[in-house]
């Protein structure tokens, strides 16, 4: 079962996410049945009584079909925000650092995820150049994994 529960408030969600990079362009989903238009990162909810390490390799195998390797936890995101259907959440996220392997840096945009949501894909975004993309988590813009050995510890409020 996945971590995630309702509250008097809302939801709350424990997520994992893969930091994909190749330089400064980055590995991220999209769904186009969503109503709004953005980008956010390879990974997904926790199961119950599931190690980090493996639900992040697991969601990867999911939504790629290739079989990956971490290389380090990267960043804790406390993430506060209200859905499109006025649910405010709670989440937190630990975000994991990914070796890229030639077949993940072969991924072509517009690749179907495996088992995402029905149209997923994913897709190279260039971090110095969006084009007006909006992308979560936000603090991808603003930090070059490959250069910092510490985890980061983000949070955002809407």
């Amino acid at each position: 079962m996945d971590c995630t529960f309702k509250t008097d408030d809302g939801k709350f969600n424990f997520r994992v996410g893969a930091i994909i990079a190749n330089g400064r362009k980055v590995l991220l989903a999209r769904n186009p049945n969503e109503e709004r238009e953005f980008y956010y990162s390879v990974g997904g909810r926790v199961k119950s009584g599931e190690e980090l390490e493996h639900a992040v390799l697991r969601e990867l195998k999911e939504e790629t079909n290739i079989d990956c390797e971490i290389e380090r936890m990267a960043a804790i995101h406390e993430n506060f925000f209200t859905d499109d259907d006025g649910v405010k959440f709670h989440e937190i996220s630990i975000f994991f650092l990914i070796k890229p392997n030639k077949e993940l840096l072969n991924i072509k945009s517009g690749h179907l995820t495996k088992d995402g949501p029905d149209g997923e894909y994913l897709e190279w975004i260039d971090l110095d150049n969006l084009n007006g993309k909006t992308i979560y988590p936000k603090f991808y813009k603003d930090i070059g994994f490959n250069s910092v050995s510490e985890i980061k510890h983000f949070v955002d409020r809407e």
